[in-house]
């Protein structure tokens, strides 16, 4: 009876790899300029400094947050609803199943990867610059960073659904128009609705810090008053915030899990 040999494992190939995984965080952290001692340092001034908003905020500027917020969560519904309105048309032509010309879907795509690597902060930024100062500026950046979130979605959506019913219209001769209203449009609605209630949850989100580059919202009052180290008041417009968004992920996902 022959003896089992069991191979050594090539253990240089591990080792080699931990070594350079290793020296790729070392020397990324020297780069960076990280400091466990700056780090520790930090951790103590920020547990002060949590101190000042949170154990003894300045309820009092409470009512000051109400408008700014409102303002925040109208900007976050009008730039959704303007981005999914105009994503879902664009999605539907850059589908590969349903026009069949890549001359027409590939450039689509391309342009909505584009409007998707640009966060809504930049966005903002630029519009700014344009049109000044305000929460028009916001809602524009919103609706820019809706149309290609949604967009990109919906279009994935529709490339997934079942073609079955599609190739039965086809079969009696229905048209483009047709296949779209009765084949394609009811298959990937709910989903299209999820996607736009998700993309309202990220505006909120998203609005909430645009005011750091004077794009209106809450944003605004938060960054004047954290310049003036009014950290008391920063505290109630965290707590408030946090709540608020809280309250919307909470209805925002409870609704979504009943339309898909």
């Amino acid at each position: 009876m022959e003896a089992i040999v069991v191979p050594k494992k090539n253990s240089t190939r591990r080792n080699l790899t931990v070594l350079l995984t290793a020296a790729l965080i070392i020397g990324s952290a020297r780069f960076a300029g990280f400091s466990v001692v700056n780090t520790l340092g930090g951790i103590l001034r920020g547990g002060r400094l949590l101190g000042r908003m949170f154990l003894s905020p300045a309820w009092s500027y409470a009512p000051r947050v109400v408008d700014p917020l409102v303002e925040t969560i109208r900007m976050a519904i009008v730039g959704t609803f303007i981005g999914a309105i105009i994503a879902f048309p664009v999605a539907v032509f850059a589908a590969d199943n349903f026009i069949r010309k890549p001359f027409i879907s590939k450039p689509l795509r391309f342009i909505l990867n584009i409007f998707r690597t640009i966060p809504a902060l930049v966005l903002a930024s630029l519009f700014v610059a344009v049109f000044g100062t305000g929460s028009f500026s916001g809602v524009l950046a919103l609706s820019v960073f809706t149309f290609g979130l949604i967009s990109k979605l919906t279009f994935e959506s529709i490339e997934a659904i079942d073609y079955g019913q599609v190739e039965a219209l086809m079969s009696l001769g229905a048209n483009k128009t047709n296949v779209l209203r009765y084949a394609i449009v009811p298959q990937i609605l709910p989903q299209f609705m999820s996607y736009t209630l998700y993309g309202f949850e990220v505006n909120v989100r998203a609005a909430a810090v645009l005011g750091y580059v004077g794009a209106g919202g809450i944003g605004q009052i938060f960054e004047q008053n954290l310049a003036f180290r009014r950290f008391d008041r920063v505290g109630v417009i965290i707590i408030i915030t946090f709540f608020v968004v809280l309250l919307i992920d909470f209805v925002s996902s409870s609704v979504r899990r009943r339309l898909v």
